[in-house]
């Protein structure tokens, strides 16, 4: 336990010495939030019919939470794995006593660290400095925690999983980034989802975060919203089994190809 507890402190401290990780991952659903908010501040509310609308703030919000969540456990853990696969240190670890269950325990507690403190301050800033209103209902906050959970617990896996992918730490972020950042414009984070193309939504609907990102849009915009949904509503159940079928099948990958070095070197 104690040394499981160490490597999440470690973990902790070299990502915030990271620039570029703190930037792209801890940084990057508040920037974005605060450019979307900035820019359309003059618009006119988003409607959804029957007299509801929300600012662009309130609606961007979800969107960007779910995406903090996949930066923080797909791409984060997807680079600095292979990256330290690459520079040898995941072999040197390998030749210490550290059992792999505590190395992971140390990147999913990093993970699971930085996005609560990230998602803390990203609802902080679109309540105290955008007039954002959060919700009241217990029963809001209590899907947004099971969202969030399953939201880690998937990104981590697929974070580890997706780190075999390049053959060179360099390459990490050139590999990985692009993937994640397609993710985010066809799964409704930016653009409505409706107004993707049927094929591109099927596509979309495919992978965690177009669920992850309709479930805090449960959270945080009217129920009358859900109308701009797929089927007219949020699905939440229909989103839990896909997480769930990722996070499992995320986790046979893992065990499938993670190695303390890569089987060519």
């Amino acid at each position: 336990m104690n040394t499981a507890t160490s490597r999440i402190s470690y973990e902790i401290r070299s990502y915030f010495r990271a620039p570029d990780a703190v930037f792209f991952t801890f940084l990057f659903p508040i920037i974005m939030l605060a450019l979307f908010s900035v820019a359309f501040s003059s618009a006119p509310d988003i409607q959804a019919g029957q007299g509801v609308s929300v600012d662009y703030a309130t609606y961007y919000l979800p969107g960007l939470v779910a995406t903090g969540i996949l930066l923080s456990g797909t791409q984060s853990l997807g680079v600095d794995i292979a990256t330290e696969r690459s520079d040898g240190t995941l072999k040197r670890l390998g030749g210490t006593p550290l059992p792999v269950l505590s190395y992971f325990v140390g990147k999913i507690g990093m993970v699971l660290v930085t996005t609560i403190v990230q998602t803390a301050l990203l609802l902080g800033i679109a309540s105290l400095v955008f007039g954002v209103d959060l919700p009241t209902a217990a029963s809001n906050w209590g899907v947004f925690a099971g969202v969030m959970v399953l939201g880690i617990a998937t990104s981590c896996v697929l974070g580890i999983a997706i780190s075999a992918l390049p053959r060179e730490g360099r390459r990490a972020t050139a590999t990985i980034v692009p993937i994640v950042l397609v993710l985010q414009f066809i799964s409704g984070v930016y653009l409505p989802f409706t107004q993707l193309p049927d094929w591109l939504q099927n596509v979309g609907s495919v992978f965690p975060l177009r669920w992850m990102a309709s479930g805090m849009r449960s959270v945080f915009l009217p129920d009358a919203f859900a109308a701009a949904e797929p089927g007219g509503a949020w699905h939440l159940a229909v989103g839990t089994l896909v997480l769930v079928a990722w996070l499992v099948g995320g986790t046979v990958a893992c065990a499938l190809t993670f190695r303390w070095n890569r089987k060519d070197s």
